[in-house]
This record gives C-alpha cells, structure tokens and sequence, in this order.
C-alpha cells in the first residue's frame, strides 16, 4: 500500500532495472530465496542468537518485489504487478521449506504429531506448491538464457558485417519477444538497397540468427550532412557570440579611463586637486543630435579658477585626444 501511494504521487515514474529484474522471476530466484532462507534458520538456531541476519534476508528477499508490485498497481501495470507477486510468493515458500529442512536436520521436536493421513496431504500439497512455482521459473530461466544468447549472436552479427568494417551504427535495437524477431540498425552514412538488405538477412543464418528480420533504418536524408550542418550551426553561433563580446569589450574600452593614472599627472599640475573620476556621458539620447562627451568630475581642496579650469581642459584634450571635454567640481 505505501508503494502504491508514494509511486501514484511520485513525478518519477520511470521504469528502472532494479525494477523490470523483478518482474520476471526464474530458477535463479528459487536459489536465491532458498539458500538466504538457509542462512536465516542458521543465523535464528543458534546459541548466539541475533537479528541481524535474518532482518538482511528479509530486507532482500521480500521488500523488493512487495515494493516492485505497489509500482505496478500505481502505473495500471498487471504484468508488473503479478510478475513481483511471483517473485514474492517464490520467495516465501522457499524461505518456508529452507526453514523446514533445518529445523528437520537439528531434530527440533514436533509440537503437535499428526496422523498418516494428513502428512500425506501436507506433503502433496507442499509438493503441489513447489511444483506450481517451480516449473514457470525454469521456463523464464530458458527464455532468458536464450534471449542473452540471441543478444550475444547479434553483438557478434553487427561487429563483423559493419563495425569492423568501418560502417558507424547510430541505432540499434533488437524486439526479441516478437513473431518473428525483429532486429533494426540505423547508419551514419552508409545507404543500402533493398537487394543488399535481403543478403543481410540471409547471413543472419550464417550467426545462427533464426527467425529474425533485419529492418535498416534510413531514408532520403543524409544523416551525416545534417549533423555536420548542426555542428557548423553551433560554431557559426560561437563565432557570432565571439564578435559580440569583442564588439563589447572594445566599446568598454573605449568609455573607461585610468582614473587613477589621471589622478597622478594632474597632481603634478594642479596638487590642489584631491580626486576625479572620468567617464563618456551620452547628452540628447536617443534623439537625432545625440553626442558622447568626456566628462570630468574633480574634488579640490579650493575651487580651481577659471584659467586653471581652462588650462586643465586643455591638457586633458590633448592628453585624450579629444575635442572637448565637460568639466564639473565636487562640492
């Protein structure tokens, strides 16, 4: 139930390994859930007895597909949910029957004997249940040896026929559990007719890849010219992006001045002059008689006069190479 409710609410939906591996229970499982139910039984018979081990077993064994079918009921999935329910049902009759033997090899004395009759149905019963679960689990188990064959034969198929070859694979997916099995490949240039796509398909044979037809994934387009267009998109964007910062960076430069340098060679002149700042000021923006003067802001101990101020007007146009220059002082 707190699966179903934290999936239902959860934005992250998708499916991942940790759960699809338990969708699908196989022989392994049995193994898995029988020999960590051994270890429990061990781990509880002891003199020392602690609960460390058997809290792992479980944690291992049964919260995950109990977690797995909680996703399964929140997506609307059957097939997600009764496959973890499988799992979950193999793995506590199997940890049940590890359980039994050990108890049955310590000798533990039996709290209640019952008559021959109703072993015998206890013992059908347990035997029917090992066999229900038993038999679909070695069928998954075949089923997944052999799509990991199937898979090994088709990695094997593509390295020869194209990798090896020099011929780049952009796609690549295999539909194994399809009538008949579909095997699709996509290149990066390389084209083929439709008479080279039969001859693929017939050394399909040769890998011992049955049942299986080969689908190219192409069209008129040319794959590579486009992601070269792409590449050189991007590079024509850098560029543009390059221009604009040196555009900036040189009006930046053009409108900054070293104040600090200023401050030192009009001190030599003029020492009763403590501070300026200097900066391009824009007068009758955004209008047809728009102009960028310099203007110089300075601090003094005692205002400058009029012929100092000139004088100093001066020097800075000769000194800037400017035409004129506004000059304020700070009270």
């Amino acid at each position: 139930m707190v699966s179903t409710i934290y999936f239902y609410v959860s934005p992250f939906k998708e499916a991942q390994p940790e759960l699809l591996s338990r969708t699908s229970a196989n022989i392994y499982d049995i193994l898995i859930a029988f020999f960590g139910g051994l270890v429990g039984a061990i781990a509880i018979t002891r003199v020392e007895k602690g609960n460390p081990i058997p809290g792992v077993a479980i944690a291992t064994a049964l919260m995950p597909p109990l977690c797995t079918a909680g996703y399964g009921l929140a997506l609307g999935s059957y097939k997600f949910f009764f496959g973890a329910m499988y799992l979950y049902s193999i793995n506590c009759v199997f940890i049940c029957i590890s359980t039994f033997f050990i108890v049955k090899y310590l000798k533990y004395p039996t709290k209640k004997q019952l008559d021959d009759r109703s072993q015998k149905q206890v013992k059908y019963i347990i035997s029917g249940l090992i066999t229900v679960l038993i038999l679909p689990s070695i069928y998954f188990a075949y089923l997944l040896i052999e799509e990991k064959k199937y898979q090994h034969q088709i990695d094997l198929f593509t390295d020869n026929e194209f990798s090896n070859k020099g011929i780049a694979i952009l796609y690549k997916k295999t539909k194994f559990n399809q009538k008949p099995k579909k095997l699709e490949l996509g290149f990066l240039t390389k084209r083929y007719s439709e008479d080279e796509i039969k001859e693929l398909n017939q050394r399909l044979k040769d890998y011992d890849i049955k049942d299986t037809k080969l689908t190219v994934m192409q069209d008129t387009t040319d794959l590579k010219s486009d992601i070269l267009s792409e590449i050189n998109f991007n590079k024509s964007e850098l560029s543009q992006k390059d221009v604009s910062i040196l555009k900036l960076k040189k009006e930046l430069a053009l409108n900054t001045y070293d104040n600090k340098a200023l401050l030192a060679e009009i001190k030599i002149l003029f020492p009763e002059i403590n501070n300026i700042s200097m900066g391009n000021h824009t007068f009758n923006e955004n209008t047809d008689s728009s102009r960028t003067i310099p203007v110089l802001i300075y601090r003094s101990k005692q205002g400058l006069t009029a012929s100092s101020e000139k004088k100093l007007s001066l020097w800075l146009q000769q000194r800037l190479v400017k035409k004129q220059i506004e000059m304020y002082s700070q009270k």
